[in-house]
């Protein structure tokens, strides 16, 4: 499941996280989000505790307000909608969940760029990424762990 986080290095702006529970959602924003700042959220009871941590937390009840969630956590649902369409559009929704990092990296490049005036400047800041980047390798990305091996006998 893919979130947005805004305090990591510009290339991991958004992260696949496990579930929607509270461990992971707790440490995706002890991960992304400096404590003390407010974390403006939906209603999920993954979120409870997070003031217990040292974070503010303002909370919009969506629960049956379906129709006003775009007006009222704006920012949120147009990186999810523009998310969706480019992954349905660009790559016929052909994106293989062990890939969805690179997708999302590629995607946060381009959202971010997207109003630049300078084309120019797209390439040198795609250069000065990929220097600063580690490679990820063909093996990396496409290895599959092996199925672990039964013993075959009689008992």
């Amino acid at each position: 499941m893919p979130a947005l986080c805004p305090k990591t290095t510009p290339s991991r702006r958004i992260q696949v996280i496990e579930d929607a529970s509270a461990a992971s959602l707790h440490s995706f924003v002890k991960d992304c989000i400096d404590p003390g700042s407010t974390v403006h959220t939906d209603g999920w009871q993954g979120y409870a505790g997070l003031e217990t941590k040292g974070y503010q937390r303002e909370i919009t009840r969506l629960r049956g307000r379906r129709k006003e969630a775009s007006e009222l956590m704006p920012r949120v649902h147009r990186i999810a909608s523009l998310l969706k369409r480019w992954i349905l559009g660009t790559h016929q929704g052909a994106v293989a969940p062990r890939h969805l990092p690179y997708y999302l990296d590629e995607f946060t490049f381009r959202f971010n760029r997207r109003k630049s005036k300078s084309r120019g400047k797209l390439f040198f800041r795609l250069m000065q990424q990929a220097v600063s980047t580690p490679p990820a390798t063909y093996d990396a990305m496409v290895k599959r762990p092996k199925p672990a091996t039964q013993a075959v006998g009689v008992s």
